[in-house]
């Protein structure tokens, strides 16, 4: 899991209470080990993957809200966007899922 620019692995947004979390090709029930304490801690937690990356976040996600915390968080929004790089015409997928704990 790629995490943000923060000493405890995520990013501070304009609310205290979410966290954003990149998602890698890390072992996906390593990266819901990880999502999880930051769940329980904040009340949103933004996943946000590129390329090949996408199934483990998609992965990450549905482990949580199902398996992990089950009846305690939803999946609230999905974000799907493409982005091409300039003047070399190579685009790449990207997703956000933002989970919210109940």
């Amino acid at each position: 899991m790629e995490e943000v620019n923060e000493p405890h692995g995520q990013e501070q947004t304009e609310k205290s209470d979410e966290a954003i979390i990149n998602i890698g090709n890390d072992p996906v029930m390593q990266s819901a080990i990880e999502v999880l304490p930051i769940l329980g801690n904040k009340n949103k937690v933004i996943l946000k993957a590129r390329g090949h990356a996408i199934p483990n976040a998609v992965a990450v996600a549905n482990i949580i809200t199902e398996k992990m915390m089950s009846g305690n968080s939803k999946v609230q929004k999905i974000n799907l966007d493409t982005e091409s790089a300039a003047g070399i015409g190579r685009m790449t997928s990207t997703i956000e899922i933002i989970l919210n704990k109940i």
